[in-house]
């Protein structure tokens, strides 16, 4: 299986088995979460990404390649690049 690092009703965070980077993933089957709720998200994962990530190196990306029907996010190593990818 993968490393789960947290969840609870809303969410759960864990290793994705692609790309072996921290992901969070909403509960809910719906690709477009409500602003206030995407914020939650990331910020949840930003604190599994800040633990792991020596220096808080990361960035979000929500680019969703292989579930595009289900949201959620990476934490991406690195200072990020543009498109659909947004730095913290």
């Amino acid at each position: 299986m993968t490393t789960r690092y947290d969840e609870d009703d809303e969410c759960w965070i864990a290793e994705c088995l692609i790309c072996r980077v921290p992901m969070v993933v909403w509960r809910v089957h719906d690709p477009h979460p409500p602003a206030v709720i995407r914020a939650r998200l990331i910020t949840r994962l930003g604190a599994v990404a800040d633990r792991l990530y020596e220096g808080g190196a990361w960035y979000y990306d929500d680019h969703m390649r292989n579930i595009p029907d289900h949201y959620h996010g990476h934490a991406r190593r690195g200072a990020g690049a543009g498109g659909s990818r947004a730095e913290r």
